[in-house]
């Protein structure tokens, strides 16, 4: 179980070993209690507070707790001090990150991500007999894209790393484009925007991404890999440049969950507050978010290395087969 705070002025304390949370609503305090064995994340949105026995607590018992900004961007988390694995990992990373071996999993991760979205793509076409033809041609000029990624087979990875996000981000621009012509015309939106988003979709898929990190980081952590020591996003002071290179094909997830949001017509005017230069998701499309993102990512299942598994246990699968690469084991 995840416990998302996100409502101003929310407080997490301990009460009888369990995790009690208050939060005012209408003028009247409510208290909801969870025992710490049925959670795994505590995510805290800025403006709510928690005590040191509830952190403590989180730490005895392996949860991690990670503070976000109101846009869902991940700014910090609590984590116990004991290593969980051989420093071994580390070292050969740092390794890596200096040969062919970074240029080999950027490729990977790339080439995985841009996938993903042909295969969603794919299957949005089945049912959309009047724009299949449109899909199939955006989806050609994608799948271009990604034969030039694995083309690359020579150089340093700072040698290519100009024509892998050239390639890479050009695949993205024609996705996005493809996915906000499948959107209402109300919905629909000019490519990626950030902080701030320019259009509703943009603010659901940025704070869903920032959701996607703090999971990912969790999963590097617990394989023992350093999510501050990447291959491709390098040596930027205080970024978690692994993070970023990991979540790569992943970010579909997060994608899926907000395209089926927006296409069931579950998402409204009230869900978004208009800000100065773009749109901001409230607290009631962060509750709807959530609700369906961490149902998509640790309930539902689908068919992984011929087992049904849940997105959130694939990807703990994946940072664990990454760092036994690593060291070969």
């Amino acid at each position: 179980m995840q416990l998302v705070i996100n409502t101003y002025g929310t407080y997490v304390h301990v009460k009888d070993e369990l995790f009690e949370i208050r939060v005012k609503k209408d003028g009247l305090e409510q208290k909801h209690h969870f025992a710490s064995q049925k959670v795994t994340s505590i995510l805290l949105s800025k403006g709510s507070a928690i005590s040191t026995d509830a952190i403590i607590l989180a730490l005895k018992n392996n949860i991690d707790i990670v503070v976000f900004e109101y846009d869902g961007k991940p700014v910090g988390r609590f984590w116990h001090s004991k290593p969980g694995s051989t420093t071994r990992i580390r070292k050969t990373q740092l390794e890596a990150s200096m040969d062919q071996r970074a240029v080999f999993w950027i490729k990977s991760w790339l080439s995985e991500k841009v996938a993903n979205q042909l295969e969603l793509l794919k299957r949005l076409k089945k049912n959309r007999s009047a724009k299949a033809e449109y899909i199939q041609e955006q989806a050609d000029k994608i799948e271009n894209m990604r034969k030039k990624i694995e083309e690359i087979n020579s150089g340093k990875i700072d040698e290519i790393e100009a024509s892998l996000r050239g390639y890479e981000g050009t695949a993205g621009r024609i996705y996005f484009q493809t996915v906000s012509s499948l959107l209402d015309k109300r919905y629909q939106f000019d490519g990626r925007s950030f902080r701030p988003a320019k259009d509703p979709f943009n603010a659901f898929l940025n704070y869903a991404y920032g959701i996607l990190y703090s999971r990912v980081e969790k999963a590097l952590i617990i394989a023992g890999i350093d999510p501050y020591l990447g291959f491709m996003h390098r040596d930027d002071y205080n970024t978690k440049s692994m993070v970023f290179d990991f979540i790569e094909p992943y970010r579909i997830i997060a994608d899926e969950v907000i395209f089926k949001l927006f296409s069931a017509k579950k998402v409204n005017d009230k869900h978004c507050d208009k800000i100065a230069q773009g749109y901001s998701l409230n607290a009631e499309g962060k509750n709807l978010l959530v609700q369906h993102f961490f149902k998509f990512f640790d309930e539902d299942k689908f068919r992984y290395k011929n087992r049904n598994q849940t997105r959130g246990n694939a990807l703990q699968l994946a940072a664990h087969n990454f760092a036994n690469q690593l060291i070969k084991k």
